[in-house]
């Protein structure tokens, strides 16, 4: 059965257990909700978060558990032998998983009976019923991979039951250990605060923990890339040249291009952002009236939500052929494309400008109007107290707009894709076609690649390298603007 119908019942069994903690604690004082230690909906709540909490936990940690458990042990009983060449266990794995999802929507659709599933035997017929249903296998189906999904199947079917199992019996055991404490003098109202403290640090401990779990599925990938490839070529070669086995030729896969043209098109961003999203805040925070703000800040901020697909499209069929209009073979003939460094940093810089500005308009609202008032009083314009007073106690927390909007740059992948081109090169030249690291990791995993070979590992060394430049420039911004925050607070 579904997931979603263990969810609905846990979800109901909390219902009745908020509607019978509340009338048990009420019962227990003689039916006057007066004499209650707590008000009586804490005592539902308290119920109700007894059977949610370990069950919706358990059920979690098993959702996440199981898939991986049952992963080691059915490519533990793959033999080495079986495997053919040219292919490496992660590969064979996929094909198992996907071909035990086709064997159960077969069996969901009625095309096969699941004693069928059970007894299917590797062959075209078992294939073309799989296209049927909408799964694709990277290569014929051979009989050990059948065998090992026919054993996936088994494992997560019995896995699927105990879950059930367990989930509502620890929903079961928290609805009677909860119901049964229940009574007027019960503090219900302490518990469930702490209950709810408990969630709250765990969802404020979600993005730490979300950050250090990139972090490790980037790790070893990229050890094995190391393994493979001299870390010394890769952060020091300048060539960037991938050749996949059976295309010719040694590949050199040095990160200097790229990050090159990851820095240098975020540079061209924010000089057509940091400007124009500056002066629009000072606009919007010393100048414009509360109807104007109220119009122009929304329509501003706009931008932030329009898709990076939508603005590489732009890029690409509108900006670039501008650009060689004005800067082409027919004119100055200084660009001969419309992809290029200064296409994607124009329109990428058009993407930051409410970044920049929602930032900075909020950091100079919050310079007090007590040294507004006191460069006024001294004789003052209002330009020379911005200049002179609001900017410079802004300044800290601009940098750190700043540097968010330089890292939130540096991470743009679509912009780059369709307005930047892919050629990977050290040049000065603003009007010449460079790709990014991003870019980069795109290409390298897209396509049917061989993910023992360095060319598709270098993809993870190059989040790892992005990773840990993005994290310091955040890292960086946020001490700032913490910095600045405490200065005024």
């Amino acid at each position: 059965m579904p997931v979603y119908w263990l969810i609905l019942i846990v979800l109901g069994l909390a219902a009745i257990g908020y509607v019978a903690g509340r009338g048990r604690a009420i019962a227990s004082n003689g039916g006057d909700p007066r004499g209650l230690h707590s008000l009586p909906s804490f005592y539902g709540h308290n119920v109700a978060l007894s059977v949610m909490t370990p069950a919706f936990g358990l059920l979690i940690v098993w959702l996440i558990a199981q898939p991986i458990l049952i992963d080691l042990s059915v490519s533990a009983d793959i033999p080495d032998s079986a495997i053919a060449e040219g292919q490496n266990r992660s590969l064979v794995m996929s094909d198992v998983r996907r071909l035990a999802d086709g064997l159960d929507l077969m069996v969901q659709d009625g095309t096969i009976t699941e004693a069928d599933a059970q007894s299917a035997t590797a062959d075209g017929d078992l294939r073309d019923r799989l296209a049927d249903v909408g799964v694709a296998l990277g290569s014929d189906i051979q009989a050990y991979v059948l065998d090992a999904a026919q054993t996936y199947r088994g494992m997560a079917s019995t896995g699927s039951l105990f879950m059930w199992g367990a989930v509502l019996l620890a929903a079961i055991a928290g609805f009677g250990i909860s119901y049964a404490k229940t009574n007027k003098d019960f503090r219900a109202r302490n518990t469930v605060e702490q209950g709810i403290t408990v969630l709250l640090i765990g969802a404020a401990c979600i993005a730490i923990l979300t950050t250090i779990g990139i972090l490790f599925s980037l790790i070893a990938n990229t050890f094995e890339f190391f393994r493979l490839y001299n870390i010394t070529d890769f952060f020091f070669g300048t060539v960037w040249n991938p050749s996949f086995s059976g295309r010719g030729g040694a590949s050199e896969l040095g990160i200097l291009p790229l990050l090159w043209g990851t820095f240098y098109i975020s540079l061209v961003a924010l000089l057509v952002a940091v400007p124009i999203g500056l002066f629009a805040a000072i606009y919007l925070s010393e100048y414009a009236t509360p109807r104007v703000r109220s119009i122009a800040k929304p329509m501003l901020e706009v931008l932030a939500g329009i898709p990076t697909i939508v603005y590489g499209l732009f890029a690409l069929l509108t900006v670039g052929p501008f650009l060689v209009s004005v800067f082409g073979k027919d004119t100055v003939g200084w660009m001969s494309g419309g992809t290029a460094v200064i296409t994607a940093g124009l329109v990428m810089g058009v993407m930051l400008i409410p970044f920049v500005s929602s930032l900075s308009d909020d950091i100079i609202n919050a310079v007090p109007q007590a040294m507004r008032d006191g460069s006024y009083g001294l004789g003052a314009t209002q330009s020379e107290t911005i200049r002179q007073v609001v900017l410079p106690a802004a300044l800290p927390g601009i940098v750190g707009a700043i540097l968010l909007a330089a890292s939130r740059a540096i991470g743009e992948t679509m912009i780059v894709v369709l307005g930047a081109g892919a050629a990977a090169k050290l040049s000065l030249n603003p009007f010449e076609a460079m790709t990014t690291v991003t870019a980069k990791i795109v290409s390298q995993l897209t396509g049917d690649s061989d993910f023992a070979s360095p060319e598709a590992l270098v993809a993870f060394a190059l989040g790892t390298t992005l990773f840990v430049i993005t994290l310091g420039l955040n890292v960086f911004a946020l001490y700032i603007v913490r910095k600045y925050r405490e200065q005024y607070e």
